[in-house]
């Protein structure tokens, strides 16, 4: 990669003093800078390990039920995983037949996963199709802020056919208010922002990751957003169970926690030709 001057010609060297003073001046604002105050509103980030992924909130309010079954209908198996699965055996992953991958790259406006570069591009180089998907904190900040966030540390898209849409992961707040201290009006109209600018800035409409419980409790059932936003819906279980106003069918299932290897598993609703056409776009 180039690097970009700030003006032309050469810099003079500094001389021997003042680098000196340059250290003596770095030195004192160290031990003199005040501590920086979080902004209003902000909410701590998890310590490592990371305790907010996608699905992570779930088994706690909702409970685990029996394992899916094999069935007959066509579905592709694939995984989500977050900065908690650290490095991933994805050649472990293909063999025991998954064939997408989601990746955690954002949460709120601050946070990004340390390990996302390694674990979305471990997938791509398997030969999995792979997205990426954003943890929302909507009492943090708008949501459009966080979609552009999103946006810019590796919730794009491109039409290669090996890339997913972007997630919007709304689900219990890990942090403190199950709904984010928000009425149903207000996260609506937060989705509503985000999902605006997600596709204002990549073409794509997200998909939605959520839960009914969640999304009965917080948006009051809200159905308005099915005929545009794919659904993910978290269940563990033998099957999907009710799904949300709005939906008639999921677009992927989140079957279980406690998969091998990474412990999120997930279904997509289709042929492995269906889950092609959604990278596509």
């Amino acid at each position: 990669m180039p690097v970009h001057h700030s003006g032309p010609g050469r810099r003079t060297p500094p001389t021997a003093a003042a680098l000196l003073v340059s250290l003596l001046t770095a030195l004192a604002l160290i031990v003199t800078l005040p501590a920086t105050a979080p902004a209003a509103g902000s909410q701590k980030r998890p310590s490592h390990p990371e305790r907010d992924w996608m699905g992570s909130t779930i088994r706690a309010h909702e409970g685990v039920q029996a394992p899916p079954a094999n069935s007959a209908l066509a579905y592709v198996e694939g995984v989500d995983v977050s900065s908690h699965n650290g490095h991933v055996s994805w050649s472990k992953l293909w063999n025991n037949g998954s064939r997408f991958a989601y990746v955690k790259s954002t949460e709120g406006t601050s946070y990004t996963n340390p390990y996302f570069g390694s674990q979305y591009n471990g997938a791509y180089r398997e030969g999995m199709i792979r997205g990426a998907y954003h943890f929302a904190l909507p009492d943090n900040s708008s949501g459009a802020a966080q979609a552009d966030f999103f946006a810019d540390h590796g919730g794009g898209w491109s039409s290669d056919g090996k890339t997913l849409p972007g997630v919007l992961d709304m689900e219990y707040n890990p942090y403190g208010n199950q709904c984010y201290g928000m009425s149903a009006g207000r996260l609506i109209d937060w989705m509503e922002d985000f999902f605006d600018t997600y596709r204002e800035r990549t073409g794509r409409d997200a998909v939605l990751y959520t839960s009914t419980g969640w999304w009965k409790k917080c948006t009051g059932n809200h159905s308005g957003f099915g005929g545009w936003n794919p659904l993910w819906i978290p269940r563990y279980g033998s099957s999907s169970g009710e799904l949300p106003a709005g939906w008639g069918f999921y677009t992927f299932w989140q079957y279980t926690d406690s998969g091998p290897t990474v412990g999120d598993h997930n279904r997509f609703n289709g042929s492995y030709s269906r889950l092609k056409s959604l990278a596509y776009g």
